[in-house]
């Protein structure tokens, strides 16, 4: 089967069903607000949180590396992807459970069931991504994949704006743990909903090129390192742009530790990160045709690097709700530039070890947070925002060489 105008436009709006629901399910389940609130609200550590935000932001991340040449040697996908969906709302099953049952449970136990369940949202979630990528780029015409990121985007924000005020009122409204029992059984309940998407997926085979065996995969690795700059560029500039998705857990720490910021605090937080999110993907869709992926790179760089130098120029200013609200800029058009990037300097051939291989090839925003929770717990926060600072700034000259005209 060819991939034709027909096959792309069913596929097209079966990925944009997926997002829609998975939009509405992201609240509920929102890595830069939610989760963060609630590892400290069940009594984690500033090292904890960053060993989670590791595992959730880049530890899935890395373990592509290791689905990356399975998953490459196969020529259709589907079933994986739909598999490590599966696998996902299972994760978020198990959460809603875990918390409705919590008061009954030894809070270590809680702490460890925590961790246990989101490893699992992650490595199968980074799984599914590798399907995802490639199904998503041999079955979808070329010319309409900025589009389909674009208007994914703001569909998907404006589905999120209007999910954020359930989510916010599920909070204020129920105690602890009943609020997160409830926001997981809803995100798990919507993850559901979005997979059927995948199921009327036209998937366009290839043949790849296999790999056999650990030894070959690494040589692999390192020749393709090696021939290819924008790969390589592409790498340095994951590793330190990257690092921006991983700032927001560490701020709604911050407003805990600062401001004593509650569950009303934590919904307002998350609804000016959305409406961030849906303006900014409002504006690049309108313009998608005409602004390239490097300037949204530039842009995105600058943006992180202004949030922590308000913080540090003007701390305990009334303005600083608002930083959620630049914070869902810079993660709406990373994701959105790193994504069409990727697409780019990959073919139908090598797509899916690509994906795995840079994936796994982000291992500052892995080790990041690690770093960063030590460091507020031995130096503060002052620290951690001046090294964030300066690992933004390296990411301009990867930006530069990377030089993306599209």
């Amino acid at each position: 089967m060819e991939l034709n105008k027909q096959i792309s436009k069913q596929n097209y709006y079966s990925f944009l069903w997926h997002a829609v629901f998975l939009a509405l399910a992201t609240n509920f389940m929102d890595v830069d607000t939610i989760i963060p609130a609630m590892i400290v609200d069940a009594g984690g550590s500033a090292l904890q949180l960053g060993i989670l935000t590791a595992i959730m932001l880049g530890g899935g991340r890395f373990a592509q590396l290791f689905f990356a040449p399975f998953l490459n040697n196969q020529s259709s996908k589907k079933g994986y992807l739909l598999g490590g969906i599966n696998a996902r709302i299972f994760a978020l099953g198990g959460m809603a459970l875990l918390f409705y049952f919590s008061p009954n449970i030894n809070d270590g136990f809680i702490i460890l069931s925590i961790f246990t369940l989101i490893s699992l949202f992650s490595f199968s979630g980074a799984f599914a991504n590798i399907n995802y990528v490639d199904i998503l780029g041999k079955s979808v015409l070329q010319e309409k994949r900025k589009s389909f990121f674009s208007i994914k985007q703001v569909i998907s924000s404006i589905v999120v704006f209007l999910s954020a005020f359930l989510a916010r009122r599920v909070l204020i409204s129920y105690e602890y743990p009943v609020n997160y029992a409830t926001l997981f059984f809803f995100s798990a309940a919507l993850l559901g909903i979005a997979s059927l998407g995948f199921w009327k997926i036209k998937e366009i085979t290839a043949s790849n090129f296999k790999i056999n065996g650990l030894v070959k995969y690494i040589k692999i690795i390192i020749k393709e390192i090696h021939t290819n700059k924008k790969l390589r560029y592409y790498l340095f500039l994951i590793n330190t742009q990257g690092i921006s998705i991983v700032l927001m857990p560490f701020l709604i720490l911050y407003a805990k530790r600062i401001f004593s910021a509650g569950s009303q605090d934590i919904g307002d937080f998350l609804i000016l990160k959305v409406i961030g999110g849906v303006l900014t993907g409002s504006i690049l869709f309108y313009y998608s045709r005409k602004i390239k992926y490097q300037l949204m790179l530039y842009t995105t760089s600058i943006i992180a690097m202004l949030i922590p130098l308000f913080i540090l120029t003007l701390s305990g200013s009334v303005l600083f709700p608002y930083i959620f609200l630049a914070g869902g800029i810079v993660f709406t058009i990373h994701r959105i530039a790193i994504s069409g990037v990727l697409l780019e300097i990959t073919s139908n051939n090598n797509r899916a070890l690509y994906t795995g291989l840079t994936g796994a090839g982000g291992i500052l925003p892995v080790i990041f947070p690690f770093l960063g929770g030590w460091i507020i717990t031995e130096f503060g926060f002052n620290l951690f925002f001046i090294l964030f600072i300066a690992v933004i700034l390296m990411s301009f000259y990867f930006i530069y060489k990377i030089d993306c005209k599209k």
